[in-house]
């Protein structure tokens, strides 16, 4: 009996990411979606610039590349051209919340029915580990050694209380992956965000707390630590908008 096995919607190439790094939970909790709902061969996935940039080598669906930050403006062109199509962005927090902040906020506004999956990890990893919008206060990076300073550089974004205030957005939920328990309710959100756009809810966004061991200079088992003592603290998980309730 079978009792553990790779999602169909995963390829066997191997992944590229660095040792302790979360992307492959959250590729894995993606494919186990796309299966779950048999919505494999309608999927259309848009790759983002940034850690993630080689998704499309990961996931059996067909794949669009877009240019940095634009995923959700050419997810839309997507849906819109075929609506019968399940499309869903997969993009980091450099990606959707820097430069992509403009495509991002205006296809919540809009309600566009495409699922957007945001990994925030607190840093710029592709290109080397510089300070990003989601780097927390006195965070020490490749462009912030002394540590991130509001008072000069701001207040990170936070990106599902902002989106949740627009009308447009159907549901947003931010989750974690750095324990079982986390793990499990990432999976239950990110397979709530695909059902929504199946039956046309609209706009949804899962905000998933990641590790970058790398960048921040830890194993992976301390950066494991960090996500809980740090980054959950400043970045609250929960559901900060959802239209549809599902009557528990």
């Amino acid at each position: 009996m079978i009792v553990f096995e790779k999602p169909k919607s995963l390829t066997d190439a191997p992944l590229h990411y660095c040792p302790g790094c979360t992307h492959g939970i959250i590729h894995r909790l993606v494919a186990e979606a796309i299966d779950e709902l048999g919505i494999e061969g309608r999927t259309i996935g848009v790759a983002s610039v940034g850690c993630s940039v080689m998704a499309y080598n990961y996931f059996t669906v067909d794949m669009v590349q877009a240019a940095h930050g634009r995923a959700p403006a050419v997810a839309t062109g997507v849906k819109r051209s075929d609506p019968s199509k399940i499309v869903f962005t997969y993009q980091g927090d450099g990606d959707l919340a820097s430069i992509g902040t403009c495509e991002t906020v205006h296809s919540a506004a809009r309600g566009e029915n495409i699922t957007i999956i945001f990994v925030n990890n607190a840093i710029y990893g592709m290109t080397g580990g510089q300070m990003a919008p989601t780097s927390l206060p006195g965070q020490v990076t490749q462009t912030s050694p002394y540590g991130r300073d509001v008072a000069t550089q701001g207040y990170p974004i936070k990106m599902c209380e902002m989106l949740s205030q627009l009308d447009g957005a159907s549901y947003l939920e931010r989750v974690a992956v750095n324990s079982v328990k986390n793990v499990k309710n990432a999976k239950r959100a990110i397979l709530r965000a695909f059902k929504n756009q199946v039956e046309g809810k609209g706009f949804s966004l899962i905000e998933v707390i990641s590790t970058c061991p790398t960048n921040w200079g830890m194993t992976p088992d301390k950066a494991l630590a960090w996500v809980e003592e740090k980054m959950i603290p400043y970045y609250p998980l929960g559901v900060y908008k959802d239209k549809y309730a599902e009557v528990k």
